[in-house]
């Protein structure tokens, strides 16, 4: 859904390796585009979540957006406002990215960025964790309902090298410091 309504490809310059799993598990998530209205965004989070007892379910995530669908057939609905709100800001950036053609943002891939299914045996991952960028976004219980269902999450198998654990940490003491 984020990638969708932020047309931009998660994790697009990193290489996709045990380091990123590692980054994931301790709470990095793919940017969430100021531009996506706020009940989109909180239920992003919701999917996102690292204990997948609190991630909707498919059934859920349906209903959600067909009660939502409903809801902006209203003319005074709060997410036909959004809508609205997030459609204008598309519009003008479409504008504004056809009076810069000749200023093309080529999406540029990192050769280790690899976007097909495969199996990855990571050991010795962290517990995950939330995104603690996320923490000003604040999940509004009136749009997403509560998941009742017991579902299962789990962490792949990888090793690590003390110098790979190394760089993840300086990385991350380089972040904190930013």
């Amino acid at each position: 859904m984020n990638e969708f309504l932020s047309e931009e490809i998660p994790f697009n310059d990193i290489p996709h390796d045990h380091i990123l799993a590692i980054k994931i598990c301790r709470g990095l998530r793919p940017k969430i585009s100021e531009d996506i209205p706020k009940f989109l965004v909180d239920l992003i989070m919701k999917c996102w979540d690292f204990n997948a007892e609190n991630r909707p379910s498919v059934k859920e995530l349906y209903q959600i957006l067909k009660l939502w669908n409903q809801e902006d057939e209203k003319s005074d609905s709060e997410i036909r406002a959004q809508m609205n709100e997030y459609y204008e800001k598309i519009r003008e950036k479409k504008l504004k990215n056809r009076s810069n053609e000749n200023e093309s943002d080529s999406i540029k891939t990192h050769p280790q960025a690899i976007y097909t299914s495969r199996l990855l045996n990571f050991k010795d991952l962290p517990e995950p964790v939330n995104s603690s960028d996320l923490s000003s976004f604040q999940i509004n219980a009136d749009y997403i309902p509560s998941v009742s269902e017991n579902l299962i999450s789990e962490c792949f198998d990888v090793q690590f090298s003390e110098s790979d654990l190394n760089e993840i940490n300086q990385e991350d003491n380089l972040n904190d410091e930013s």
